[in-house]
């Protein structure tokens, strides 16, 4: 199973997030016993290190050891572009998740995702069904 993690779920993690950082980094932990089948897209590593100055570097560098960046260019960008979703970012999120060949993208916003070609989950449903393979 390949999943694309929303910048959102990296952050819980990165600002030590007191209500969501478990259930986040449950999923970084899978991502990283399981090499190769998780990516983020690569706007989420100047959001993070926008949103997440201190310590983004090394937060950053760490996740790049187990996570993979989505190969993306213009013609994701385009398509993008056309989904039905309101938001450009988790649209953008989307066609990453797609040129991944994700079968979920993990977030917290799973409403922002209802018409993404990609289906959404939230870290606690993911490490749900993840325990239970």
């Amino acid at each position: 199973m390949r999943i694309l993690i929303d910048t959102d779920v990296l952050l819980d993690v990165a600002l030590a997030r007191h209500s969501f950082v478990v259930e986040s980094e449950a999923v970084l932990v899978w991502a990283e016993a399981n090499p190769g089948q998780a990516a983020v897209a690569w706007h989420t590593l100047s959001n993070v290190a926008y949103l997440a100055p201190v310590g983004a570097g090394g937060f950053l560098r760490a996740l790049l050891s187990f996570v993979e960046v989505a190969s993306v260019g213009t013609a994701e960008a385009s398509r993008a572009l056309k989904f039905p979703m309101a938001d450009l970012e988790d649209a953008l999120q989307a066609s990453a998740a797609m040129a991944f060949g994700a079968s979920w993208i993990v977030t917290r916003n799973a409403l922002h995702y209802r018409k993404s070609p990609v289906p959404a989950i939230s870290p606690r449903a993911f490490a749900a069904k993840v325990a239970g393979t």
